[in-house]
This record gives structure tokens, C-alpha cells and sequence, in this order.
């Protein structure tokens, strides 16, 4: 992947954390001339710091177990991301573009569409790999900005904690999902002035509904 990059980018970072691999990636790299080798865990790097401020495109083949936090460390990064293509588990793929109604909705689908347009841009059988894994995988394309655009939230981190609230029991509704963050009455009272149903639950709303909800709470608890 890094010798197909390095001739299409002023400059390509390569990070890499076993050990074993560095020494042929840093061989590559010397002979290609526009790659630096960044030893250590993606998930400790500060991406920004690492493309010096500028726009930067991510691409991987994710280590399966931490898919999640990786996605979660690039949506940080929206701001300067101009797109990030990865190689995933078809599961979690599935995931990321997930629509309400859906069994797949969930907290991470919702963060990463708010941040950038998901794709599935291809599936990849296990027999695509040597060895085979036990699951599929499928090549994702994240693009910046997504519906944060649109939405004008006040504060996204704000807003980040609080999706993650909504969905904190995906089994019960977001009344009580709420009631976390204030009492009973109150959780019904912003429900009704967003006009979302009481016994809803958070799979059933979309980016903008729960805009509107995040802006009824917010509102609310910077006045009390």
C-alpha cells in the first residue's frame, strides 16, 4: 500500500506498531524518498500534529478489534480530514452507513455520519485474504463534512456525548435514555417540544431530530 501511495502524494506517513515489520517498511521508505516511518500505535498519534496542520486523506486496512476507536480518532479529525478509505470488518462497515429502523443503527453510525458521508465501496470476501479470516470485510470511504454542515450544532463534542447518552441502553427509550442527564419530567418535556414520541428509541431518529433534541437540551440546562 505504501509503495501504490508514495508516487501519487507530495508525502506519505506510514505508521506501523509491530515491530517486526519495521525494518522492510523503513527500507521502503528510503528508497522511496517521500515516506516517513512513524513507529507506535495510531490510537496515541496526534494525526493533526503528524500532517503538519495541513488537509490530510487516511488510508488502512484497520486491525479489526479497534475499528471502532480508530474511526472514532478520524472523526475528531474532520476538520482536516479530506477523506479516509478503510479495509474493515463488513459488520462494522455495515455499521457506519446504517439508516433509523434499522437493526445496525447505533451510536457509531450516527457520530460518523454527522462527520463525514460513509460508503461501502466494496466487499471483500475472507478469501481475499492470506490467511482467510473468519468474517468479511468491505472498503469504506469517509468524506468530510457530512451533516454537520447543515445542522449548525453548537458545541460537537457536547453533542458527541450526548448521541453516546441516547444510546446508552439501545433496548430502552430515549425517555429513559435522558432521564441520565435530567429528571422525568423533564426528558418528556423536550421529547414533546421536538415532537418525538415518548416511547421512542434513539434507532428511530435521524441526524436532524436529534439536532433539534441536543439544541432543546442544551438550551435548557444553560439556563438552570
Amino acid at each position: 500500500m505504501t509503495e501504490l501511495l508514495a508516487p501519487h502524494a507530495s508525502r506519505v506517513i506510514a505508521i506501523e506498531l509491530d515491530d517486526k515489520l519495521l525494518p522492510r517498511l523503513r527500507e521502503t521508505a528510503e528508497r522511496l524518498g517521500n515516506v516517513s516511518v512513524v513507529p507506535g500505535d495510531v490510537l496515541d498519534l496526534d494525526l493533526g500534529k503528524l500532517a503538519g496542520g495541513e488537509r490530510f486523506r487516511v488510508y488502512g486496512n484497520l486491525p479489526y478489534y479497534i475499528t471502532s476507536p480508530i474511526v472514532r480518532l478520524l472523526m475528531e479529525c474532520a476538520d482536516r480530514l479530506d477523506a479516509a478509505f478503510l479495509v474493515m470488518q463488513l459488520e462494522v462497515a455495515e455499521r457506519l452507513v446504517a439508516k433509523p429502523h434499522t437493526r445496525d443503527y447505533a451510536y457509531l453510525s450516527v457520530i460518523v455520519q454527522y462527520y463525514s458521508e460513509a460508503q461501502i465501496r466494496l466487499k471483500i470476501p475472507a478469501g481475499a485474504f492470506r490467511p482467510p479470516p473468519k468474517v468479511a470485510s468491505a472498503l469504506v470511504s469517509l468524506r468530510p463534512p457530512g451533516e454537520r454542515r447543515s445542522l449548525h450544532v453548537a458545541d460537537d463534542a457536547a453533542f458527541a456525548h450526548f448521541l453516546k447518552g441516547c444510546f446508552a441502553q439501545k433496548r430502552k427509550t430515549l425517555r429513559n435514555n435522558l432521564r441520565a442527564m435530567m429528571d422525568e419530567e423533564s426528558a418528556g418535556e423536550v421529547l414533546n417540544r421536538a415532537g418525538i414520541g415518548p416511547t421512542a428509541r434513539a434507532e428511530e431518529l435521524n441526524l436532524t431530530q436529534f439536532a433539534r433534541l441536543f439544541e432543546l437540551t442544551y438550551t435548557r440546562h444553560s439556563q438552570t
